[in-house]
């Protein structure tokens, strides 16, 4: 009441008639605008993840804005008043199978999913997508060391064309990559993959068949990719995807916080321990 009509009488005296102190007025009044404040920080952060991030996130977020605030009671409440529902809660992608090779290659990895060093272990996978009406497939580069994902591609077929052009899109020196790792399918196998990380030195090895569990970060990744970018999306054509594949990993590598980075992006992670070496 005293808000909506503070344009007509002064607070002091619309106090005196409610009998309200005015500390109590002005107390409520910065109250109501700090709720507001957040709410409109909540939202921004909500919707500038993809409308992926969870109240733990945001909570981290809020943080690095100076804004301390509770997780379940206040973020959760303010969430479920703006209808802002991640798409962590919505149901997940069934796994899609593929064929395998029977190299001989053995995982040099070993699960040795920590790493201390940029490039010194590079993994890979493939995923599919629906591009109207039709399947199109996406390939990705992961350096272990701060889950950046340094090399990508999207194409028509599912071949080791589509690895080749993931690998030549890396903007660095191959030569600094020391071990490639992927599962067994037939398009990380084969002669053209071979003689190019032939070419630059690099070691390979391979998961043991039929074990997702030896490539677990880029299963990771690529659940997450799906969860986040390719869920609900609709694509029109290939240079679609393309174009909004490109926007989503740049957001990925230096916007997007992960929880196994200490709640920083991969850029930061990596451009935090360069400060530290120097």
């Amino acid at each position: 009441m005293i808000k909506n009509n503070q344009h007509k009488y002064s607070i002091s005296a619309m106090c005196k008639v409610l009998q309200l102190p005015r500390s109590t007025y002005y107390y409520e009044a910065k109250e109501r605008q700090a709720e507001d404040d957040i709410t409109s920080d909540i939202i921004e952060i909500f919707h500038s993840s993809y409308q992926n991030y969870g109240t733990r996130k945001i909570k981290k977020e809020l943080k690095k804005r100076g804004k301390s605030v509770s997780r379940r009671r206040r973020i959760g409440r303010i969430m479920k008043e703006q209808g802002l529902i991640s798409t962590y809660t919505l149901a997940q992608f069934k796994p899609h199978s593929s064929g395998t090779n029977e190299s001989e290659q053995k995982n040099e990895l070993d699960r040795q999913f920590t790493q201390n060093e940029a490039l010194s272990v590079v993994v890979s996978d493939l995923t599919y997508v629906r591009v109207n009406k039709k399947w199109q497939y996406i390939c990705v580069f992961v350096d272990l060391y701060n889950r950046e994902i340094i090399g990508y591609s999207a194409g028509r077929n599912k071949n080791a064309l589509l690895v080749y052009r993931a690998l030549a899109s890396i903007k660095t020196d191959l030569r600094k990559i020391k071990l490639f790792h992927t599962d067994r399918g037939s398009e990380f196998k084969n002669k053209l993959i071979d003689e190019a990380l032939a070419t630059f030195n690099i070691q390979r090895s391979l998961s043991m068949k039929g074990c997702p569990y030896d490539n677990a970060v880029a299963e990771a990744t690529f659940k997450i990719i799906k969860t986040e970018f390719i869920r609900g999306r609709h694509f029109d054509s290939l240079g679609e995807l393309e174009n909004e594949l490109h926007n989503y990993i740049y957001w990925f590598n230096y916007k997007r916080i992960h929880g196994t980075l200490g709640y920083l992006s991969p850029i930061e992670f990596k451009l935090g321990h360069l400060k530290k070496v120097v």
